[in-house]
């Protein structure tokens, strides 16, 4: 006779810590890029196309680095979107902000 010991029903093996998807962090990092790419426009107005127009491979470089920062801060945070959400935010518009004063001249 085998000796059989009922289990609970699980969804998933994973410790409860654990975030459940990357997907999250990943588009708070692409909404967070367009919103710091927003800025200069709402700043400077239209006249910023004319910069962008020259400078645009390096703002679309940080596109993945947008993505990556959001997935690595919702990782970090074990998947809180309020604080993935606003670090990932400050931090991308940071890094656009700095790329912005220092290709225009500071």
């Amino acid at each position: 006779m085998q000796n059989i010991t009922p289990m609970l029903a699980r969804k998933d093996e994973r410790p409860q810590d654990e975030p459940r998807s990357s997907l999250p962090g990943a588009i708070i990092g692409f909404l967070s890029y367009w919103c710091a790419l927003a800025i200069p426009f709402l700043l400077y107005g239209s006249n910023t196309l004319f910069f962008f127009l020259y400078t645009w491979p390096f703002f679309l470089a940080l596109l993945p680095v947008s993505v990556i920062v959001g997935i690595a801060l919702s990782m970090l945070l074990r998947g809180q979107l309020l604080w993935t959400t606003l670090i990932t935010l400050i931090s991308v518009i940071c890094l656009f902000w700095l790329l912005f004063s220092f290709l225009s001249g500071w």
